[in-house]
């Protein structure tokens, strides 16, 4: 059975079917009060990272949850059990993908539009060859940027809503960096769950 029969083809497709949004996944009322309760509840951090051999604190607070260690940009992420919340979330997913079993769950918090997270994939050893990223959007909407590594005049750009779900699928990782680019008109706050499968 293929792995995302269930996602209904009424859904937004994106990159040649290479990445689903589900613009409604949970319910806006719903993910508000998720929103609010991980930004309560989550273990948040503020990392430092070397970019061109210069320290610079993340432009927003993160956090690891799963069952094994996850290290990306050289930093080190400990594993610590998931909270309620996720675990709801993450068995919202398996609705959707009951194939998909995720062992962690990296967190990104927004704060305002001046937070961002620059170009990258999401291709770390730990992830194994082709990763799948189920990525789960709560509060105030941002957008997302995918340009392609080699033909430099593909890109696009969703808007991920309160409640929204992207699955980027085999090979995006490989082919595709994104980003969530500084929006400073934007004021409210935003939390990012991606869902990862971590060898």
């Amino acid at each position: 059975m293929d792995l995302f029969s269930n996602i209904s083809e009424e859904e937004s497709l994106y990159l040649n079917g290479k990445v689903s949004f589900l613009p409604r996944f949970i319910d806006f009322e719903e993910s508000m009060n998720l929103f609010e309760a991980l930004q309560e509840k989550v273990e948040w951090r503020q990392d430092e990272i070397k970019v061109f051999g210069k320290t610079h604190l993340t432009p927003r607070l993160t956090a690891w949850y799963g069952s094994k260690e996850y290290v990306y940009s050289g930093v080190v992420n400990s594993p610590k059990k998931p909270i309620d919340e996720i675990k709801a979330i993450q068995r919202k997913i398996e609705e959707v993908i009951p194939s998909f079993k995720a062992n962690g769950v990296l967190l990104n918090y927004y704060r305002d539009g001046k937070d961002k997270m620059g170009w990258h994939s999401d291709d770390e050893k730990e992830l194994g060859e082709n990763p799948i990223i189920v990525s789960v959007s709560l509060g105030e909407t941002r957008r997302f940027d995918f340009k392609h590594k080699a033909i430099k005049t593909e890109k696009t750009s969703i808007n991920l809503n309160s409640g929204s779900l992207l699955i980027m699928r085999e090979g995006v990782q490989d082919n595709w960096k994104h980003q969530i680019p500084q929006q400073l008109r934007v004021i409210q706050g935003r939390i990012n769950l991606t869902f990862r499968m971590v060898d």
